[in-house]
């Protein structure tokens, strides 16, 4: 009975003592089982935050658009009731252009009956004002020539004072044309004008001062052809031309004394 007995408790507690191994590795697998559950649960908490947040973001987004479309929506309200406002603006607009317009033609006819004899008067004119004009061009070079030749003049007279009793040949220098175009605007023969020329330092002279008149008269005939105002420029010039007269006549004068 005894041997029976524990060789009954010998193979229950082998039996208990392999439950325990399988309850052992059973729990061990449990275990494991449990903490990748903890750590998948872990992960998926984690997942669920960042959904959460990505959930707020997106509710704030909502918010954000459905204020936008709410001042769009009343935006658009507004413009509606201005474009309604404008079309009847239009409207009155369009007819009052219409009435305009036939009021304008009208005064448009007045208008160009009265311009035609404004403009034909103002035509005539102009040609009277036109008239004038050439002749005060004309009057200005008849001047400046006139002028241009009065200091020449005083030039030979100067000359011929400083040159008296002295006889010289004074085309040296000089070429034949330029020599026969000074002796034109002279209004001189080609023997006074010899007579009044001297030696070469002469010549030189006569020759500076006669390009230097021929170009006093192009800056008359540019001031002339220039646009308004050019009056300051025009004055300066012919002053400048009766400064040089007056100190010419002024050295006569004294050539004259000392010669008396």
């Amino acid at each position: 009975m005894k041997r029976h007995l524990i060789e009954d408790l010998k193979s229950r507690l082998k039996a208990n003592q392999e439950n325990e191994k399988t309850s052992n590795e059973t729990l061990e697998s449990l275990e494991k089982k449990v903490k990748t559950l903890s750590e998948d649960c872990s992960n998926k908490k984690v997942y669920i935050d960042i959904l959460k947040q990505k959930l707020n973001v997106a509710a704030k987004e909502k918010s954000e658009y459905e204020e936008m479309y709410h001042k769009a929506k009343d935006e658009l309200k507004k413009k509606d009731l201005k474009f309604t406002d404008l079309e009847s603006k239009m409207v009155e607009t369009e007819s009052a252009m219409t009435e305009l317009e036939t009021s304008t033609s009208q005064q448009l006819h007045c208008l160009a009956k009265h311009t035609e004899q404004a403009l034909e008067t103002l035509q005539k004119k102009l040609l009277l004002t036109s008239d004038k004009v050439e002749e005060f061009v004309t009057f200005v070079k008849v001047l400046t020539r006139e002028l241009q030749r009065s200091v020449q003049e005083l030039r030979i007279k100067i000359r011929q004072a400083k040159n008296k009793g002295e006889g010289r040949l004074c085309k040296k220098g000089l070429s034949h044309e330029s020599f026969r175009l000074a002796a034109s605007i002279l209004k001189v023969s080609t023997a006074d004008l010899e007579e009044v020329l001297g030696d070469d330092e002469e010549t030189a002279k006569t020759r500076m001062e006669f390009e230097k008149d021929k170009e006093w008269l192009q800056r008359i005939q540019k001031l002339l052809e220039a646009q308004f105002p050019f009056a300051s420029y025009l004055t300066d010039a012919i002053m400048e031309k009766l400064n040089e007269k007056k100190k010419l006549v002024e050295e006569y004068s004294s050539l004259m004394k000392h010669t008396i």
